[in-house]
C-alpha cells in the first residue's frame, strides 16, 4: 500500500516540479542546506515568482515545507521516494562485446528493471523449475516476467493451465490436431492438448548469476 500511494503521488508531479524537487534534494545533501529561491530561479532559467508559484505547489501537494521569511528554509517532506532512488534502477554505464572487443564508453543512463517491462497488461513474475525451455535460454532458476494475458500467437512462449491442474511453460501451437505446448529441449516431448488455458505469455527472464 505504501508503494502504491508513493507511486500516486509520483504521478501528481509535473515534469518541471520533478526537477525542482529533485534539485533541493541533492543541493541540500550536497552542501548541506537548502537553495535560495534565486538560486532555483537562476538554477532553472526562470524568474523567482515562477519558481515561488512550483514551490507552493509543492507544498500544497505535500512535497516541500517551508518556513517564511527565512532563505534557506526548504526541505523535503514524508517519505517520498524518487525515481532514480527505486531499487530497480540500476546504472547503465556503457556497452561491452560479448564478440569482438569494442571501446568500453561510460555513459551517464540507468536502466529501470520497471519500465523495461512496462506493459498494457498486468504483469507477474514466476521463478523457472526445470531445464525443460533451456534452448531458449530459460534455465532453471530464472524468473519469468509474464504478461496476463488468455490468448497467445503461435510459437509465443505461454505459462499454460492444464486440464489436470499443473501448469507449464511452454511454446505454444494451433494445428490441425489441437494445441502443442512445445519444450525448447530434445529430452522433453512436446505435450498435445484439445484445450489449453493461457495463463500468460513470457516477455522477459531475468538471471541472477
Amino acid at each position: 500500500m505504501l508503494r502504491r500511494n508513493s507511486e500516486k503521488r509520483r504521478s501528481s508531479l509535473t515534469p518541471k516540479q520533478l526537477r525542482i524537487l529533485t534539485y533541493v534534494r541533492d543541493f541540500s545533501k550536497a552542501r548541506g542546506y537548502a537553495p535560495t529561491m534565486q538560486e532555483l530561479a537562476d538554477e532553472f532559467g526562470v524568474s523567482k515568482v515562477t519558481v515561488f508559484e512550483h514551490i507552493a505547489a509543492l507544498q500544497r501537494k505535500g512535497f516541500l515545507k517551508r518556513s517564511r521569511h527565512k532563505a534557506r528554509s526548504l526541505r523535503l517532506s514524508g517519505d517520498y521516494e524518487f525515481p532514480d532512488e527505486r531499487p530497480t534502477r540500476l546504472p547503465l554505464v556503457g556497452t561491452i562485446a560479448a564478440g569482438r572487443p569494442i571501446e568500453a564508453v561510460e555513459d551517464r543512463q540507468a536502466l529501470d528493471l520497471e519500465e523495461l517491462f512496462v506493459s498494457p497488461h498486468e504483469t507477474f513474475v514466476l521463478r523457472v523449475r526445470g531445464d525443460s525451455m533451456i534452448d531458449d535460454n530459460i534455465c532453471d532458476g530464472d524468473y519469468v516476467v509474464v504478461e496476463r494475458r488468455n490468448t497467445a500467437r503461435n510459437g509465443e512462449t505461454v505459462v499454460a493451465l492444464l486440464d489436470d491442474g499443473e501448469a507449464t511453460l511452454k511454446r505454444l501451437y494451433r494445428d490441425a490436431d489441437g494445441i502443442r505446448l512445445q519444450p525448447a529441449n530434445p529430452n522433453y516431448a512436446p505435450i498435445r492438448v484439445q484445450n489449453v488455458q493461457v495463463q500468460g505469455v513470457v516477455v522477459g527472464v531475468i538471471r541472477k548469476v
